[in-house]
């Protein structure tokens, strides 16, 4: 059975994939591979392809995504399925470039959770009863990585290469799967990487935002198990 590798959000580690670990663990091996020790895409991808099996299924979510289309970027051929989640295929946005720099200041001056509480974990999650859970993990896991990581990815996601035409090329089994309230990542971004995909599978799952494979992890992981069996 094909391994499946797993690539976690910006500030997230493998608790972002609870859910999706139990679920898949015991019929398949599941590999986690952090994105935290480098200050660019490609190196992160680097560091990914050298620990990861020779042929696997890979799936990730917001900045893991970034970093599994570079992963295809730089080794097509190591990839047997693609599963892109809550994320974006384009260049950063000049107005999401200038905003970099003062959260870095702020995460260097010791910061990190004021920006974690008041910039982006506003815009994570769909209201309901298990948000003020989620946004708690979110924000452990945030400070367990600590500022120099927030640092690193910060500075490899502003300096993103567009990857779309790297999606134009991709021929495996292709899901592309997003929350419908997803405010960091819209709908139109996946209907974009959908159209770029040839065959691809789109799924917008519903009462989630830009975590749902925290969020409504029951109809994530069946969207993932149809990818993984397709």
């Amino acid at each position: 059975m094909t391994p499946l590798v797993l690539l976690p959000g910006m500030m997230c580690d493998g608790r972002l994939w609870g859910p999706q670990i139990a679920a898949f663990g015991a019929g398949r091996a599941v590999h986690l591979a952090p994105i935290s020790a480098h200050a660019t895409m490609a190196s992160l991808a680097d560091e990914v392809l050298a620990h990861a099996p020779p042929r696997f299924a890979l799936a990730g979510l917001s900045m893991g995504g970034v970093v599994a289309m570079e992963v295809l970027a730089q080794a097509p051929g190591r990839v047997e399925r693609l599963a892109l989640l809550d994320t974006n295929p384009r260049a950063e946005l000049p107005e999401v470039r200038a905003r970099r720099g003062p959260q870095i200041e702020q995460a260097r001056q010791g910061a990190l959770r004021a920006v974690m509480r008041d910039e982006m974990k506003p815009n994570y999650l769909v209201d309901g009863p298990g948000k003020g859970a989620i946004l708690d993990l979110c924000m452990d896991m945030a400070m367990d990585l600590g500022p120099e990581v927030f640092v690193r990815q910060s500075l490899a996601l502003r300096d993103r290469t567009d990857r779309q035409q790297v999606l134009r090329g991709v021929t495996v089994p292709t899901l592309v799967l997003c929350g419908r309230e997803d405010r960091l990542c819209p709908i139109e971004r996946h209907e974009l990487m959908h159209g770029l995909v040839p065959g691809s599978r789109l799924e917008i799952i519903d009462g989630a935002g830009h975590l749902p494979v925290l969020e409504q992890p029951a109809r994530t992981n069946a969207a993932l198990r149809r990818w993984l069996e397709e």
